[in-house]
């Protein structure tokens, strides 16, 4: 950060005898960046609760156990499970954080403020259903709908992170209207792999205790199911990219899209390898992480179809061209 990322601009702010700083453009998208990267952390950390058998590590919530906050450091299993929600404490000062650089931004935008007061509406959602699946045991349902609401956050963190690079305007296309559609397909494709993959979570092991009860629903046909989505996933990826080169797409939306596939192929390899070596813990910690790099790189080629003008500079009244800008054709040959 540099010094001249953080912006006083006219009359300054103060609360009490503090005087607030005012931050550029490019500061505060790292803000955002900041909490994006936060949210992925919470979901692969809270996935390690789980893997390690430490879901009812504390069987009360908020406290850990009845008239106890902090969990008992001798039992491994506790521990975890309060070392995580110290960690959501973590995140929710992230979240804040880009609510408070949303006022302090200059110029002011109420679409990156309500965009952020999404994230944080999103967090309280995300510790009051933590809290029941606590206290309902790990039921399966619940399970899953943290790790969708946990997609959700991630949804929003990178719809900020976007728009806090440009003016916040509607935009002009970059690509033809079939590869705009392809774009949305992939995001419902990719949404509908995330769902079928948490309920593989709840049918299969690693439910985050030895006693938690599962779906009954049979293995083999979900996993398959599962499969098969992240394969029509994997086509609708290479055939937009190749639509991209018939059409002379620039280099910025080609370069995502194969970020994307490239993406979709290494999770399932990861998945492939999990299925076939009895699914070993850290096999699904990777490919959890895989799951959100994922759901970010079709979120980002999908929101990248869409040419933003420049946001003027504060201090310089100059356009600051947006990140993704690059309007050179990508090369089919």
């Amino acid at each position: 950060m540099g010094p001249g990322d953080w912006v006083l601009h006219g009359p300054s702010r103060t609360i009490g005898s503090v005087r607030l700083p005012r931050l550029s453009p490019r500061t505060y998208q790292r803000v955002t960046f900041l909490a994006a990267m936060a949210l992925a952390f919470i979901i692969v950390t809270g996935a390690g609760v789980r893997l390690t058998g430490s879901g009812l590590g504390c069987s009360d919530w908020p406290t850990c156990e009845q008239n106890q906050f902090v969990a008992d450091m001798g039992d491994v299993n506790a521990a975890i499970e309060f070392v995580n929600r110290l960690i959501t404490g973590l995140v929710s000062v992230a979240v804040m954080l880009a609510v408070l650089g949303s006022l302090l931004r200059v110029p002011r935008r109420r679409d990156l403020t309500r965009w952020s007061l999404g994230l944080v509406a999103g967090v309280i959602g995300q510790i009051v259903l933590g809290g029941l699946v606590v206290l309902l045991h790990l039921a399966p349902p619940f399970v899953m709908g943290h790790f969708v609401l946990s997609m959700v956050l991630m949804w929003n963190a990178v719809v900020l992170y976007e728009r806090a690079g440009h003016d916040g305007s509607p935009g002009l296309p970059l690509v033809p209207p079939r590869i705009r559609t392809l774009g949305r397909a992939l995001v419902v494709s990719g949404a509908a792999v995330i769902l079928s993959g948490t309920v593989v979570t709840g049918t299969g092991p690693h439910g985050g205790d030895e006693t938690v009860e599962r779906l009954p629903l049979e293995l083999m046909e979900v996993v398959r199911i599962h499969s098969v989505l992240m394969w029509i996933f994997l086509g609708l990826a290479v055939w937009t990219l190749w639509e991209l080169h018939r059409s002379g797409a620039p280099v910025g939306v080609d370069r995502r899209a194969k970020v994307l596939v490239g993406a979709i192929v290494f999770q399932g390899i990861v998945g492939y390898a999990q299925y076939f070596t009895g699914v070993p813990p850290w096999l699904v910690a990777l490919h959890i992480a895989g799951s959100i790099a994922v759901w970010v790189a079709v979120l980002r080629f999908q929101l990248g179809l869409m040419a933003h003008p420049a946001e003027r500079d504060p201090r310089t009244h100059r356009p600051r061209l947006a990140p993704m800008l690059d309007a050179e054709p990508a090369r089919s040959g």
